[in-house]
């Protein structure tokens, strides 16, 4: 998968305005889409509270809405569940 530099720029600016909200998420990878390779899935580790990551999602979906609308790329945050080993 190739990111070009705007689609770079553009996934560390989102991930500066959602670390500024809810410090505690991290950048896991990005991949393309497994339906559509244009789009691109940013996935990051999610808050333990399920209400925090409801919170990050509605917060999130308006950042890449934005995105949608300005530059034409589509991109989805993908909050993941940190496994714990018992």
């Amino acid at each position: 998968m190739r990111i070009n530099f705007k689609q770079e720029e553009l996934i560390e600016g989102l991930m500066n305005t959602i670390r500024e909200k809810f410090p505690e998420v991290e950048l896991i990878n990005v991949a393309e889409g497994p339906e559509d390779p244009e789009t691109l899935w940013i996935n990051m580790t999610a808050p333990e509270d399920e209400d925090r990551e409801i919170e990050l999602l509605r917060f999130g979906s308006g950042i890449v809405a934005d995105i949608l609308l300005d530059y034409g790329y589509h991109i989805l945050i993908m909050p993941r569940r940190k496994f714990r080993r018992k």
